[in-house]
């Protein structure tokens, strides 16, 4: 038994004291502590069940960045947990199968949540049928496209731009979408803007993912893993065949910058879902701005540092943090407050010599 294992069992034993809402901020707390952060901004009648689908992404993400697992297993674990979320069954059997095979090098909090997911499940199962709906689908979504990227050589980053945004609507564009539809559940002033919201928090989602991707080149690299896509590179000259922490070079330079360009425009699709949000659903606009604001920071550090070769270079400080929550705060209700926000926050990172139509 891995010291992580019986650090889960010991904590798993008090657990059961605590509420479903302490339950899963506690399990939050652990695992993100940037969306341990946003989701209490959340009105109650979201906050549990999006801490809920956080939590069940958060489990597909353990399968798929487990060192110890086989392709072949990350695509069994992730089937057999489509079918857990959707019957609400044999979670326990799944916990039991699923948490001896978990290395050292997943962090502790991870190992407990494995330990925990029948906990997990039989919260999914208390929502309502359209919300668990949502659920069930955002992680079929993910957990059926995982795969389909384990299963490659991602040592020499993916082939084609196009081939970086399908990764990020698996990873992300497709929990926009739950969001959304939870959203325009909740309200009917919000359910009015429902199309566009869709098609807008794909976009949104791969802002973000994009962002992580850029930010977490070098850590990815330890693990043998490249999410560039080696045709903008191409334009540039450079080969991510190539790419070390020692890698100086102008071609590479010039493709970070596109892809920041892109990343950017995203972002800037996530400030129209945001301002869709009627503005006194502060709670809402609230979790989307502090998660909006920190991306264009990172975007920014990134900027400003394209030689980077340690992640922790590019992660930005917790009084940028603290100042985005600030920001936002004053300006969470006005529309031109919040996209002049924006504007000046994101100011200098298109790169004018490349052009991307972001639908």
């Amino acid at each position: 038994m891995t010291h992580e294992t019986q650090t889960a069992l010991e904590n798993s034993k008090t657990l059961h004291e605590l509420s479903d809402d302490q339950f899963q901020a506690w399990l939050l707390d652990g695992v993100s502590r940037t969306f341990a952060l946003t989701i209490p901004q959340l009105p109650d009648a979201l906050r549990n069940v999006v801490a809920n689908a956080y939590l069940l992404c958060r489990i597909v993400d353990t399968i798929e960045d487990e060192v110890s697992l086989s392709a072949a297993q990350k695509k069994y674990f992730c089937s057999e947990f489509i079918e857990v979320v959707t019957t609400g069954q044999n979670a326990e059997v799944f916990a039991v199968e699923l948490a001896p095979l978990l290395s050292e090098q997943t962090i502790p909090a991870e190992h407990q949540l494995i330990h925990v997911l029948p906990r997990v499940i039989q919260i999914t199962h208390s929502f309502t049928p359209e919300q668990v709906s949502a659920l069930t689908q955002c992680v079929t979504t993910m957990a059926k496209g995982m795969p389909i990227f384990q299963a490659q050589n991602l040592h020499d980053g993916l082939a084609t731009l196009g081939d970086m945004d399908n990764y990020c609507y698996y990873v992300a564009g497709c929990v926009g979408e739950m969001l959304a539809k939870l959203f325009c559940h909740y309200s009917p002033a919000i359910a009015v803007h429902e199309k566009e919201l869709l098609t807008l928090s794909v976009s949104f989602g791969q802002g973000l993912q994009m962002t992580n991707i850029l930010k977490d080149i070098w850590d990815d690299a330890q693990r043998g893993v490249c999410w560039l896509p080696q045709d903008i590179f191409t334009e540039t000259g450079f080969a991510l065949k190539n790419l070390t922490p020692q890698t100086h070079d102008e071609a590479f330079r010039k493709g970070l910058e596109h892809l920041i360009s892109i990343a950017q425009g995203h972002l800037h699709n996530a400030l129209r879902y945001t301002l869709l949000i009627p503005a006194h659903e502060t709670g809402i606009r609230k979790f989307c701005l502090w998660a909006l604001g920190m991306a264009v920071l990172t975007l920014r550090k990134i900027k400003s540092n394209l030689d980077f070769n340690v992640s922790e270079q590019a992660k930005i400080t917790r009084n940028s943090v603290k100042a985005t929550i600030i920001a936002t705060n004053l300006t969470v209700r006005s529309d031109f407050l919040l996209t002049a926000l924006f504007n000046l926050a994101s100011r200098g990172l298109v790169s004018h010599d490349w052009t991307y139509k972001i639908q």
